[in-house]
């Protein structure tokens, strides 16, 4: 059952805004959405709201943990409401699409560092990259199609 996000915003102490609840609902759905996708999304829900308050309830969000933010490299920053285990993502090299990835064998974190360099070390993130199911098809040849 996903959580309600006027509930989740009342707990984080974060007052009800349309723009944060239109945020939360949109990626509940519409999860590893960047911040573009997102404004999108909300603009269709809500009707003008600037791509800067939609900004601005990301990083609210992710600084109380209701939003997690993951950074592949190469690809803009993508937002989920999935913020309460330590998953990890799969990624496409070619299109960017994204896909959680839930470990199984230990605890968080799950990977463990050779060497720590004195640091306290309380998560690990692994991002898989690869080619996904519809970027691994071979290019359709329109010619042979028609």
């Amino acid at each position: 059952m996903t959580p309600d996000p006027r509930e989740l915003l009342k707990g984080a102490g974060l007052r009800l805004t349309a723009p944060r609840l239109a945020v939360l609902e949109w990626l509940a759905s519409h999860p590893h959405s960047t911040a573009e996708h997102v404004a999108e999304g909300v603009r269709e829900r809500l009707g003008a709201v600037s791509t800067q308050a939609v900004y601005d309830v990301l990083n609210t969000c992710s600084r109380v943990a209701l939003v997690r933010r993951i950074e592949p490299a190469g690809h803009p920053a993508r937002y989920e409401t999935r913020t309460g285990d330590d998953h990890h993502h799969l990624v496409c090299r070619r299109c960017g699409r994204a896909e959680d990835v839930d470990h199984v064998h230990g605890a968080a974190p799950c990977l463990e560092p050779s060497n720590s360099a004195g640091f306290a070390v309380d998560a690990a993130e692994v991002i898989f990259w690869g080619l996904c199911g519809d970027c691994r098809l071979p290019p359709r040849n329109e010619e042979s199609s028609a």
